[in-house]
């Protein structure tokens, strides 16, 4: 019996296939402390009288905390240091507090001291612990700050995030408007503004100074520097710090990103439009209608070892320039605190859902125009699970003429393969006359030989593109389906007391009912094609090698899908599924080999078809090398 073996146009797919498979496997204080306060405030004040006194200036930035109503005295002698530019004794006193807003959607928490966020809530969703009821959030306990360094005209460095600011919060309708001043004066401030709409995740913020011409340096632009520490909110650490990254937006919708791994810094040299702290479906994001100049963005992997690090993620850094224009600081800005859903970023008409890795060029278009679309359509009616099952079938039947081309090609090139080895025997010792007269064969018969491998790099970008989609499907997360409590994570049966390398703590069920389906199917396909290929030098040990492969591809299924979502596991199953059904009936009840060779001998009567440009090409360069050799003799 002859042995088996698989055409060379598989094996092209096969390695294909598995080097994108590698490539795509990376507050309030205590009372017994309130005097201790106050000392400290009137010894900052005096302080900061001998450093006005010393310097011979008129001007002085303060934190509104340093002076009450009642340091009458205290107010006099710095008015009279500071030439009448101080803090009006009929102004509140800025203190420790907070304040509150928040719609149906959020809840911030914005702290007097620093005026910034502290607290970011998403009330409609919870971390992977779902038991325990925890809500997500992006900012607490300290783990974001926003700062800004003011340069003083007598040459001090004040960080904005050690100043008390003033809250003043009103309605307008359903929005809320909360005002933070760091005050010079009553009339002279910096302001940051924060409005929250109703059921919007997208908050207004505005800094803007008035009359801090004569108190800050404006010969040179103010540090803006927003940092977070990216908590962990889903049940993978390794698969929630893969897609945590900062992404940003600058010159003319440009999109970029800071390196994942280690330790990442980018400089962007074209204005900054947005830059968005990422997590794996969750972003902070900070966009500016007034781009910045430049930026300096930083990200430090905190995940060393991910038995142990199990709390934060990622450490990120955004430092961007604020311009003076006329003296004065005015950015209208927003914040974004929200999930990190294609359909709503891309709601705000502002680029956000760039974020979103889709994929480069032909796969992130698949993604966006096909799977997005098909995907939200089926699942706004159907339960998650149902709804991939039914995705992958269309997708499939669609595919299918793809499919069938390629079988039917495959089914070509095995009738010719008894001529094309009477070829090789006849011309063993001129492997390029044996070329030419295969080429010339293959034209008069009718058969391209390149018809089966075109068809499978067809399919190539939407299956790149499914391992872009379902890790990006936001609709996934805590969706259950059969024994899967959570398709965007893997779906363990068996918790193991031990670590496997590479392969972890755990068995997922899906990967494996997908590694066994793409066993058979390479089974199949391997039998089927055991003589699509003509015999060549070297195809002895590729075929072995093929052999190998077989087993080792549901091998590489189990190691890298193990820790994956369980939707992508459940698509590539019930995919390769389909994929034997729809060759099972091609080979069975549409291919009819016996009229395949009687067709072809038909076309070896006719007239031969013109040489496509293409063959053309290759026979010249044949005839070239042919001549070459005679001459060289």
């Amino acid at each position: 019996m002859e042995e088996k073996k698989i055409d060379l146009n598989s094996i092209i797919g096969f390695v294909l296939i598995f080097g994108i498979l590698i490539w795509i496997m990376y507050q309030n204080q205590p009372s017994d402390k309130e005097i201790a306060a106050e000392k400290a405030k009137k010894e900052l004040v005096a302080k900061q009288e001998a450093q006005a006194k010393s310097a011979k200036t008129k001007t002085a930035f303060l934190p509104v905390a340093a002076v009450t109503p009642g340091d009458t005295v205290q107010l006099a002698n710095l008015q009279k240091s500071l030439g009448g530019f101080a803090y009006s004794a009929t102004l509140p006193s800025a203190k420790e507090g907070f304040t509150t807003i928040e719609n149906e959607k959020i809840k911030l928490k914005i702290a007097n001291k620093g005026g910034y966020i502290v607290e970011a809530t998403l009330k409609e969703f919870k971390k992977f612990e779902k038991k325990s009821g925890q809500l997500v959030q992006l900012i607490k306990d300290n783990n974001s700050n926003l700062n800004i360094q003011l340069q003083t005209t007598d040459n001090r460095t004040l960080n904005s995030k050690d100043l008390f600011f003033e809250p003043t919060l009103t309605k307008n309708g359903a929005d809320q408007i909360l005002t933070m001043r760091l005050k010079a004066s009553a009339n002279e401030f910096l302001e940051y503004k924060y409005v929250l709409k109703a059921n919007e995740y997208l908050v207004g913020f505005d800094i803007r100074s008035q009359g801090l011409n004569k108190v800050l340096n404006s010969s040179r632009p103010l540090d803006l520097v927003w940092d977070l520490k990216t908590y962990r909110n889903e049940k993978s650490v390794a698969y929630d710090n893969r897609f945590t990254e900062v992404k940003y937006e600058y010159g003319d919708e440009k999109f970029s990103s800071v390196s994942s791994h280690g330790q990442g810094k980018e400089e962007s040299p074209e204005k900054l439009k947005y830059v968005a702290f990422k997590q794996h479906f969750f972003t902070s994001i900070l966009i500016t209608d007034k781009p910045f100049e430049t930026s300096k963005l930083q990200s430090d992997d905190l995940v060393k070892d991910e038995k142990i690090d199990t709390i934060f993620t990622k450490q990120f850094k955004a430092t961007v320039p604020l311009a003076f224009s006329n003296g004065e600081i005015e950015y209208k800005m927003n914040w974004y605190f929200g999930p990190a859903d294609y359909k709503v970023l891309k709601s705000y008409d502002k680029n956000l859902e760039k974020i979103i890795p889709l994929g480069w060029g032909i796969f992130g278009w698949i993604n966006q125009w096909i799977f997005i679309p098909l995907f939200g359509f089926l699942a706004s009616f159907i339960p998650y699970g149902i709804a991939i099952i039914i995705f992958t079938i269309i997708i499939k039947i669609a595919m299918s003429p793809i499919t069938y081309k390629s079988f039917l090609s495959q089914a070509k090139m095995k009738v010719l393969r008894p001529e094309i080895t009477e070829l090789g025997e006849k011309y063993k010792k001129d492997p390029m006359k044996k070329q030419q007269e295969t080429m010339k064969l293959y034209n008069k018969a009718g058969v391209n030989p390149m018809a089966g491998c075109i068809p499978a790099l067809i399919q190539l970008p939407f299956m790149y593109a499914s391992f872009q989609f379902f890790p990006s499907a936001f609709e996934l997360r805590q969706k259950s389906f059969l024994w899967a409590d959570d398709l965007s994570s893997f779906d363990a049966v068996v918790k193991l007391p031990f670590n496997i390398p590479m392969y972890g703590d755990h068995i997922s069920l899906f990967p494996i009912l997908a590694a066994i389906a793409i066993f058979f199917y390479m089974k199949m396909t391997s039998g089927d094609q055991q003589m699509a290929a003509p015999q060549q030098e070297g195809m002895p040990d590729m075929a072995k090698m093929m052999k190998i492969m077989i087993y080792v591809s549901p091998l590489m299924m189990l190691i890298f899908f193990n820790s994956y979502g369980a939707g992508l596991s459940l698509y590539n199953f019930i995919s390769n599924l389909i994929t034997i059904g729809i060759m099972f009936v091609i080979k069975n009840y549409i291919v009819d080999t016996d009229k395949i060779h009687t067709q072809i001998q038909e076309n070896k009567l006719k007239e031969p078809k013109k040489q496509s440009k293409f063959q053309q090409r290759l026979q010249e360069v044949m005839e070239q090398q042919e001549a070459a050799k005679k001459v060289k003799k």
